[in-house]
């Protein structure tokens, strides 16, 4: 996505994660311009019209009237956002929902049936636009390792962690059989959203392994309790192919009968030792090819923020059609329909098979 067009969006709840994107208009006034946030109460509304200087309304309506963005950011609480969704979808509005689009099974069902013929809504699943996963994904789609087999993730959970096991595999809705278990061990847990807890005493936290077949295909699902925030359990990612594999950044695959090579994903990084270009990533590289480049370069973000930004850029572009659609219901709803799975058969002791849903046919 290359589009530097100024995205204009509103959004409907005024949480943590709606502040991700007040952070992003307020970091890239260029790229990026709020039009209004839709709070529940006139004290919160205040409240966010002082902090991040943008009007406030108390319904989407008004929201609307006041100045038609691009598209609706909905990031209110998981029963409220089908709701949300579909009246803004009732009014004409391109819909940006945060994950997951409906909080369960029934609820995914149901939205389709309303909203999912109408092809205005799209989902904010950001993790392969992460830098990192785009990289290893652009090896991937590129045939570095052949054939994609499996694909092992310890490091995000549930539908966050299924998106990238699809896109990764490129199974999109094939049926899937899950089997998964939960086990619990000690754990010191000493940091969280809320901060450094000064507290190192262990606590009992759950593990979840579970294993999707997708029939020649297959992922495995590791995630422990809190494990975005814990320092104390690394991330891994291995992806698997007929001619190779990855596993984080590093690739060997064979090149000739006899040759098997290792090669490894490159991050230019500056702002390091005395490096004065500024802390910023720049672009991802493989083998002296340039794999990822960084679209919001100059900025300084995260990883997870440069992701954020980058499907709201995509979104927008979307909205104007001016490119694809970034993640669709379709996706979206497929990616929670496997989570769902895995805490059933978490709770159930079972496998769990994947039925055809209403939004893969």
């Amino acid at each position: 996505m290359t589009t530097t067009a100024q995205t204009r969006f509103g959004i409907v709840g005024s949480g943590w994660r709606g502040e991700f994107f007040l952070r992003l208009a307020r970091l890239l006034p260029e790229r990026f311009r709020v039009t209004g946030v839709v709070t529940r109460t006139e004290s919160r509304g205040g409240a966010v019209a002082a902090e991040w200087g943008v009007p406030t309304f108390h319904t989407t309506a008004e929201l609307l009237a006041h100045e038609r963005p691009d598209f609706v950011i909905v990031s209110v609480p998981w029963p409220v956002t089908p709701d949300v969704t579909r009246e803004l979808v009732a009014a004409g509005v391109p819909v940006l929902a945060e994950t997951p689009p409906a909080p369960d099974l029934a609820g995914l069902r149901s939205l389709w049936a309303d909203v999912g013929g109408s092809g205005l809504v799209q989902v904010a699943e950001q993790y392969l636009l992460m830098p990192g996963h785009a990289a290893r994904l652009a090896l991937v789609r590129a045939g570095v390792l052949g054939e994609p087999t499996s694909v092992q993730i310890s490091s995000t959970h549930l539908y966050h962690a299924v998106s990238l096991i699809r896109g990764l595999l490129g199974v999109g809705f094939d049926a899937a059989e899950v089997n998964a278990r939960a086990f619990v061990a000690p754990l010191a847990n000493p940091l969280s959203p809320a901060g450094w807890s000064g507290d190192s005493t262990p606590q009992q936290l759950t593990t979840t392994l579970a294993t999707i077949d997708f029939g020649g295909r297959m992922g495995l699902y590791d995630f422990t309790d809190n494990q975005w925030w814990n320092p104390l359990r690394a991330r891994r990612l291995v992806v698997r192919g007929s001619l190779g594999e990855l596993v984080d950044d590093r690739v060997v695959r064979l090149v000739d009968p006899t040759t098997p090579v290792e090669s490894s994903l490159a991050r230019r990084q500056t702002g390091h030792d005395l490096n004065l270009e500024g802390l910023d990533l720049k672009h991802i590289s493989f083998d002296g090819d340039v794999v990822y480049r960084n679209p919001f370069i100059g900025s300084g973000m995260s990883d997870d923020d440069i992701a954020v930004a980058d499907i709201v850029v995509r979104t927008g572009a979307w909205a104007r059609e001016e490119g694809p659609a970034p993640y669709p219901l379709a996706e979206a709803s497929q990616d929670h329909l496997i989570s769902l799975a895995i805490e059933e058969s978490v709770r159930t002791g079972r496998p769990v098979v994947s039925v055809t849903p209403p939004w893969a046919r």
